[in-house]
């Protein structure tokens, strides 16, 4: 019973849609109405700049966080990683928006391999940041960043529970970025700038 709550927990705490609700307090819009239509960070970072951007990014990661370590706390390795994995699913279709279109998983997969496997995570997220100040697209670091990880937590030992987790987890991030793989493969994919956009 305390493992089903655990899990159905995460998936309640990945349907927090920070990228929505941060957007509409502080700038009255609706995030789903620009840029991609996607209430992730990137998109939040692309439209409204790096303060909001940030700040969903983190709130995601700490949503993925909390999910994986009440799983922890509840079952050990394998409900940890249900509930991270239900964190994710929450992120990519929120409860709080009716099941529809949420973000594509990168922060709240983060913050769940914190929990799952920190040194793990501490790699994924060195690769991200090598990427993308290299070639500033935040889509092929995440696709990257995702690529690496179950060969990290394989090549780091980490129990089955976790290696499942960083295979299916990865699978599915580069599968919710499969039509940004199409604008890369034809040259068209969005490139951030690193300053400030020229809406305010």
């Amino acid at each position: 019973m305390v493992e089903a709550l655990a899990i159905l927990g995460g998936y309640l705490l990945g349907s927090l849609t920070f990228g929505y609700w941060l957007v509409l307090v502080f700038r009255g819009e609706d995030i789903r109405r620009s840029g991609s239509g996607n209430v992730g960070a990137s998109n939040v970072f692309r439209v409204y700049g790096r303060r909001l951007g940030t700040a969903v990014a983190l709130l995601d990661l700490g949503k993925g966080f909390l999910a994986a370590s009440l799983g922890l706390w509840a079952g050990g390795a394998l409900v940890g990683v249900l509930a991270g994995a239900a964190a994710m699913l929450g992120h990519a279709r929120p409860v709080f928006l009716k099941f529809q279109k949420g973000g594509k998983m990168v922060a709240t997969a983060g913050g769940a391999t914190v929990a799952l496997a920190p040194l793990a995570a501490i790699c994924c997220i060195a690769v991200w940041l090598v990427v993308f100040v290299a070639i500033r697209y935040a889509s092929l670091a995440s696709i990257l960043t995702a690529a690496a990880l179950p060969v990290l937590v394989f090549a780091l030992g980490y129990s089955w529970p976790v290696v499942v987790f960083g295979i299916a987890g990865a699978a599915a991030v580069i599968f919710m970025h499969r039509q940004n793989i199409r604008r890369l493969v034809g040259g068209t994919e969005h490139r951030f700038e690193l300053r400030r956009p020229r809406r305010v």
